[in-house]
């Protein structure tokens, strides 16, 4: 494919990408197939020859399209949103053409200084304490990490070479494998599943604190496993508080737990992969509270933002606590700059070597939406979850199991598990909404998220018609 192909071929793209989008409600949001149905679609040998681009284009229809679940219908209502807009789509484009690698300032300087600055437009957005923004000066900082996983995992690991570190210039005797096998890591019993995987990485024992009837922890109870563990030879390192679970989004008291972490020396992470794009409206900007006693911070404007994944935000108090943990310098990836004190790499603040230009998706977005813009999307979403509850309250089959703060409303018909188990399988198997379930208090549970960018009042009347329609037609096969 020459410059005039792809220039022609280019358009043909955003074309189809649009009608895609233009169209998506038309299509089915959950797929159609069983395990393994592609496999026999395509051949078992890569060609020989090359094929034509008209082909492959036909093909994407033919094999790619039936498999696809639409995360981006207006009637996807399961997990959290993926965030999506075309500012964010045409910025991915122009990083896939420019194509840099940016895991050090010299590796491209304008990704590096770009990713420094928006973290820090974004920070004053949720008006972070001026401890997480770089500026010119600042100790802290903001770096895209790939997901809320790998922000958890990179604080585990800092947190943990920083414990270690301490440990050791009281007692230089012990050894690190000595410390790291008494270190003990804190996360509440509703946080993803993630948090639990990080401690399985970082080699660290992961011991979950029970929340109360609000699904979040409270200080006494979190105090009292800090003592109990003392006592026994352990060492508190780490909490991972969550603002937003993924169950029922109920949020951490961090303003309480923050002092806790602070006098026992314990870091404090804060994942608030789906609320924290919340924080830049006013309203709900008090559920940030606390925020001063963190160590790291960290939310993913590609669930929320209107920037297209992937897109994870993170910041720290002090850098220096990252790249302490991870900072590796081999000959290959130095550069004269290195030790100006004026550029930042990357590299030393994140799992991998490699990453895209991600800050590009940042910067097209809030130029065009505006901080103004993007706020009315999170509150516009925020309205569309409220009319479906007040759907739900009105319907006395119907019960809301939990605070509706956001745009998650988690409900249940009143009766078994059993009966919520197989509404909500008749729902997914019409294909014309898809939810997901949590579990709350031992109850099984339906988790209604509002989603995608183009949800529109409508939507949420068509999915209640529908939910109400299939729970009529099953309570007159199963009544309550």
């Amino acid at each position: 494919m020459d410059v005039a192909e792809f220039r022609r071929r280019g358009k043909e793209m955003v074309d189809y990408v649009a009608d895609y989008l233009e169209n998506i409600e038309q299509r089915p949001v959950y797929p159609d197939v069983e395990p393994g149905y592609l496999r026999s679609m395509i051949p078992a040998e890569p060609p020989l020859e090359a094929e034509l681009y008209e082909d492959v284009l036909r093909d994407v229809e033919r094999v790619i399209m039936p498999g696809i679940t639409h995360w981006h219908s207006p009637y996807f209502y399961a997990y959290f949103p993926a965030a999506s807009s075309f500012p964010a789509m045409l910025a991915d484009m122009l990083c896939e053409a420019i194509g840099c690698i940016g895991f050090s300032w010299a590796a491209s300087p304008a990704c590096t200084e770009l990713e420094t600055v928006m973290l820090d437009w974004l920070g004053k957005m949720l008006q972070l304490p001026e401890d997480f923004i770089a500026g010119t000066h600042g100790q802290g900082g903001g770096v895209i990490q790939g997901t809320a996983s790998e922000a958890t995992l990179v604080a585990l690991l800092a947190a943990r070479c920083k414990a270690v570190r301490l440990v050791q210039a009281s007692d230089p005797k012990i050894s690190e494998a000595d410390i790291i096998s008494k270190l003990v890591a804190y996360t509440s019993d509703q946080s993803h599943s993630s948090v639990e995987r990080a401690g399985l990485i970082g080699g660290v024992k992961m011991k979950k604190v029970p929340t109360d009837q609000h699904y979040a922890i409270k200080g006494d109870v979190l105090r009292n496993m800090l003592e109990e563990d003392k006592a026994a030879g352990l060492i508190p390192f780490y909490l991972c508080s969550t603002l937003g679970t993924t169950p029922s989004c109920a949020f951490d008291p961090i303003a309480e737990l923050g002092p806790i972490c602070n006098a026992e020396k314990i870091w404090m992470h804060i994942d608030a992969a789906y609320a924290g794009s919340a924080f830049i409206c006013p309203e709900f900007r008090p559920l940030l509270n606390g925020i001063e006693f963190a160590d790291s911070f960290n939310f993913n404007p590609h669930k929320w933002l209107l920037i297209n994944f992937d897109c994870s935000t993170m910041w720290v108090k002090k850098r220096s606590d990252l790249i302490g943990a991870f900072k590796m310098d081999p000959l290959y990836l130095t550069h004269e700059n290195q030790e100006s004190g004026l550029v930042t790499d990357y590299r030393h603040w994140q799992i991998p070597l490699g990453r895209r230009f991600r800050s590009l998706k940042m910067w097209f977005v809030f130029r065009m939406y505006g901080l103004t813009g993007l706020q009315a999307h999170i509150r516009k979403q925020v309205g569309l979850a409220k009319e479906f509850e007040s759907l739900v309250r009105a319907d006395k089959r119907f019960e809301i199991c939990a605070e509706v703060i956001m745009g998650l409303v988690c409900f249940r018909l009143k009766g078994s598990n059993k009966l919520n188990e197989v509404l909500l399988k008749n729902i997914n198997h019409t294909r014309r909404i898809h939810l997901v379930p949590c579990q709350l208090s031992g109850r099984f549970v339906l988790r209604f998220a509002v989603c995608a960018r183009t949800t529109e009042s409508r939507h949420i009347q068509e999915a209640w018609q529908l939910i109400t329609q299939l729970t009529y037609e099953l309570l007159q096969e199963q009544p309550l």
